[in-house]
């Protein structure tokens, strides 16, 4: 036998993103003399040097928004047809996994897999319009289906969500155990004092991740709470008007705005609550990062009950109904919360990344032979 079999993850790029982080926690905790993980991308990302230092190779290819769709598909097809080597293509792109996938099956690659990360599409009605019409290629395409949870498995893949598997976003648990030392380092870094109630959020700015209301909740809580700092993790194409609403409201002193981070198991030791009213999602690994390390988490009701590992961390609110945010933020900011968790929970639920990188190795394996 040759060496280990090479399996292609098609994303945008790889950035710290939700699905691009379980990718990466895969990728280091992998068996790479069985299996190596190449990567068809459009743009550069944060990741691309690790991915080289592994072993892994990034192909990259023009996006939609760089010429169109007739030469996305072109470029696609070309390169599938020059790639032959390739048996296992792993499409992460949602809805757009959809002409990947076809692309891959016309040129013969036998094992296609689409996975889902999302249970909704970002963009205006257009954009829809066009993602569903790539989503409507998934189910002739693929030959097996994957999803961070059971809405994200029903999302894209409605009929077939029946036979698709669960792969949880596992994580690096013992990174994130609490350190009282490194709290006091990160804080020291923030300038954030002892007794400031420092929230915290990580997440990309788009419209999903819905800072606006956020930002909103954090401008009304300061007038009962006027020692708190709202931090924000992230980059993203609404960044700028974010920060101008923050401007607006006079409160550019109380928000830090902290860019991409690769030191996130860090910066959460720092907080002393999470708040994360997004629109949709799969199953963010942030939530499952956050509660690893003993945070306690206000998220929006819209987020799927998978994501709570069942150790009193999670409490949900609606985002119709700012007050209700309020009161959860006050109500938690009392509580004497133990940050040292026992990881048993998420081990036991299947969130240890060696768990994770295991089982998605055999089944590459397995789906190979």
């Amino acid at each position: 036998m040759g060496g280990p079999i090479r399996v292609l993850h098609a994303v945008v790029n790889m950035n710290r993103g939700g699905a691009e982080t379980l990718i990466m926690n895969l990728y280091r905790n992998m068996d790479r003399s069985k299996v190596q993980f190449d990567f068809l991308t459009c743009k550069p990302g944060a990741f691309d040097d690790e991915i080289t230092e592994m072993g892994g190779r990034i192909h990259r290819i023009p996006y939609i928004t760089d010429g169109g769709h007739r030469n996305y598909i072109n470029h696609l097809d070309q390169f599938f047809n020059e790639n032959s080597q390739y048996k296992i293509v792993h499409a992460h792109m949602d809805k757009m996994s959809g002409f990947i996938l076809r692309a891959a099956k016309k040129a013969g690659v036998p094992t296609r897999i689409a996975h889902s990360h999302n249970t909704q599409s970002e963009g205006g009605i257009a954009a829809k319009v066009y993602k569903s019409y790539a989503g409507s290629k998934i189910s002739k395409a693929s030959t097996h289906y994957l999803a961070c949870s059971k809405v994200a498995a029903n999302w894209l893949f409605k009929s077939k969500a029946s036979s698709s598997t669960i792969l949880k976003n596992g994580i690096e648990l013992n990174k994130f155990a609490f350190s009282q030392a490194i709290r006091d380092h990160v804080r020291a870094d923030l300038r954030i004092e002892i007794n400031t109630l420092a929230i915290g959020h990580i997440g990309r700015f788009n419209h999903q991740k819905n800072h606006i209301f956020l930002i909103d909740i954090f401008n009304e809580l300061l007038k009962t709470v006027p020692n708190a700092v709202l931090i924000l993790v992230g980059v993203g194409p609404l960044r700028s008007s974010i920060e101008e609403k923050v401007k607006g409201l006079n409160i550019e002193n109380k928000v830090q705005f902290l860019g991409s981070r690769s030191d996130v198991e860090f910066l959460l030791q720092a907080f002393d609550l999470f708040v994360f009213p997004s629109l949709h999602e799969g199953l963010p690994v942030t939530l499952v990062e956050a509660q690893a390390s003993g945070l306690p988490c206000i998220i929006s009701d819209n987020i799927s009950s998978e994501v709570d590992m069942d150790i009193n961390l999670i409490k949900y609110a609606s985002n119709t109904n700012m007050s209700e945010w309020i009161k959860k933020i006050q109500e938690t900011r009392k509580l004497k919360i133990n940050r040292n968790i026992n990881f048993k929970n998420l081990s036991d639920k299947g969130y240890d990344i060696q768990h994770s990188s295991q089982w998605t190795k055999e089944y590459y394996l397995a789906i190979s032979r």
